[in-house]
């Protein structure tokens, strides 16, 4: 199994803005539960505390396979929430592992 990890800093630097936007990437996010099928487990949330040290919002999701992961890379369900995260997001860092 690979599990997918991104956390993202958001660019609006307008405190209420910014949660909005958190509030919001992770909603879509876990909205994409039941409808990519290569999607095992998928958990999303925007940071509660300490805001001016930690980054905006992470995802932690679950896949059988590399091949799945790609495949849910290129789903339309989520190329449409990555449209949106594109728009609100300065900075991105990943980690795909095996568990």
């Amino acid at each position: 199994m690979i599990r997918h990890v991104v956390t993202w800093k958001l660019a609006s630097e307008d405190d209420v803005e910014r949660a909005e936007h958190a509030a919001e990437v992770a909603r879509r996010l876990n909205a994409l539960d039941g409808v990519v099928p290569q999607l095992r487990s998928i958990s999303a949330g925007a940071n509660s505390v300490y805001p001016d040290a930690n980054w905006d919002v992470t995802l932690i999701s679950d896949f059988d396979s590399v091949e799945a992961l790609e495949q849910y890379q290129v789903h339309p369900a989520h190329e449409e929430v990555a449209v949106f995260i594109r728009s609100v997001v300065a900075s991105r860092v990943a980690v795909d592992f095996e568990v």
